[in-house]
């Protein structure tokens, strides 16, 4: 039972939960989740944490079949610069490690983007805050928990 499991839980809220094989070479866990699942890339979101304007911590939430545009973001966000947060400040927010983050249950709420293009699909997978754990769910329930700002932050 992870955070986000009982995030979800507690909202009452439809999903489910997949458990696979981690392989600890992996270096793309999302990546990795979408071969061993089965699953179409395009499913499968990976989530990823930014600063923006070099203070401001904030989550992203985009396809595994892409990548994210921090200058997108940056806009998103209302900032003028977005850049990759560091390993050891991104797992200290969230309470959760690298590869396992999950957009739901963090530590800490941070505000939280969350790239448009999942709104053609009726679920999508992210992390369950466990490598190897993934969760399924509609991208609006996820939207919704999170308090997401849907933009097109992917590339």
């Amino acid at each position: 039972m992870t955070p986000a499991i009982k995030a979800l839980e507690k909202a009452k809220a439809d999903f489910s939960v997949t458990p696979y094989d981690h392989d600890p070479r992996s270096p793309a866990y999302g990546e990795e989740a979408a071969k061993v699942l089965g699953l179409d890339p395009a499913e499968v979101y990976k989530t990823l944490l930014a600063e923006l304007d070099g203070e401001r911590l904030v989550v992203a939430i985009v396809p595994v079949a892409g990548q994210l545009d921090l200058k997108a973001l940056a806009r998103a966000g209302k900032a003028r610069k977005a850049t990759m947060a560091a390993v050891d400040k991104a797992e200290r927010a969230t309470g959760y490690v690298v590869g396992g983050i999950s957009p739901l249950g963090q530590k800490k709420r941070l505000p939280t983007f969350l790239d448009d293009s999942c709104l053609a699909l009726p679920a999508i997978h992210v992390s369950a805050g466990r490598r190897g754990l993934e969760l399924r769910l509609a991208p609006t329930v996820l939207a919704h928990l999170t308090a997401a700002t849907l933009a097109p932050i992917a590339r």
